[in-house]
């Protein structure tokens, strides 16, 4: 693949990263573009995935899911409340417990999001043989694992 200099700034030593990088921002941007229509932006709808699996949940559980920053998720989730998406309100067990659950506009994008995963999968994956694809899968999930361990010593470092 031809290389843009303008496109990542790179640290002679470290092509590793660089190329996540670049993976990660093209990845985002073609979401981006197959979730325009159903009005969503990139990472809503892993958020939406998450209450379509597991139903009404609190507001502090999607922060551990998602692995965001709580700042995060409460603006995330105040654009779909907005946008008509989802619906918050306190527990009825615990008033300091915000609630969240999928509403039906929220329910009637499912389909469609799935589709949209399935076809950024397609374009993600295509020309790779099912060997090279498993292949992909099992190296990305080492490269979690190994940052995932740095990301808790940092956490509780910081």
């Amino acid at each position: 693949m031809p290389k843009n200099d303008d496109m990542v700034p790179t640290i002679e030593g470290a092509p590793t990263s660089e190329a996540i990088f670049r993976i990660a921002r093209i990845h985002r941007l073609v979401a981006g573009g197959l979730l325009r229509e159903t009005g969503l932006y990139p990472g809503q709808e892993v958020l939406m995935m998450a209450l379509w699996e597991k139903g009404e949940q609190r507001q502090t559980d999607l922060v551990r899911t998602l692995g965001l920053d709580p700042s995060t998720v409460t603006k995330m989730l105040q654009r779909l409340e907005q946008s008509g998406f989802v619906t918050r309100k306190p527990s009825t067990v615990d008033r300091r417990t915000i609630m969240v659950s999928a509403s039906r506009a929220g329910q009637a994008l499912r389909n469609q999001v799935e589709e949209i995963w399935l076809r950024l999968e397609e374009l993600t994956t295509a020309g790779l043989a099912e060997e090279d694809r498993n292949t992909a899968i099992r190296l990305l999930e080492r490269i979690e694992s190994n940052l995932a361990g740095e990301s808790e010593h940092a956490t509780a470092k910081g």
